[in-house]
């Protein structure tokens, strides 16, 4: 099972203030630690909501709004991506991770569906389809031959 673990965002994680030292160094370890496990297969911290933009849809119209957006609990200010057996572990995982933030902070974590998930809607076609693609993405990050 895939899952996305988001850190949510913090009124000094919307203001750009940095990690310090210390906690990039224990962030970097329980990396490491998640890598040995074969658990991490993504991970990235992201920029405050400031230097973003959001679009809303409604039917044919496109809407784009500049960030910063309100309501920073809302917001996420990085993420992962883990391979787990369950839930459960990834929970565990979790439970072990430092503090992603300087005071109070909140990691939520969601499984990511798989195409089994989509049952019959999701025929062959859009099957081979989606291995294709994501043959063309995992291709994308190798050199020319």
């Amino acid at each position: 099972m895939k899952f996305m673990i988001l850190i949510k965002a913090t009124p000094e994680s919307e203001a750009g203030v940095m990690p310090s030292e210390q906690l990039l160094t224990d962030m970097g370890r329980f990396n490491e630690e998640l890598v040995k496990a074969g658990v991490m297969q993504a991970g990235e911290g992201l920029h405050p909501s400031a230097k973003g933009a959001r679009v809303r849809f409604s039917g044919p119209n496109r809407t784009v709004t500049d960030g910063p957006f309100a309501e920073s609990k809302e917001l996420i200010a990085g993420f992962w991506i883990w391979k787990c057996a369950s839930l459960q572990e990834a929970i565990d995982w979790v439970r072990r991770c430092p503090n992603p933030m300087l005071g109070e902070s909140e990691v939520e974590i969601r499984q990511v569906f798989e195409a089994e998930d989509f049952g019959e809607a999701f025929t062959p076609e859009l099957r081979e389809q989606e291995e294709r693609l994501r043959e063309q993405i995992a291709g994308q990050g190798q050199p020319p031959a």
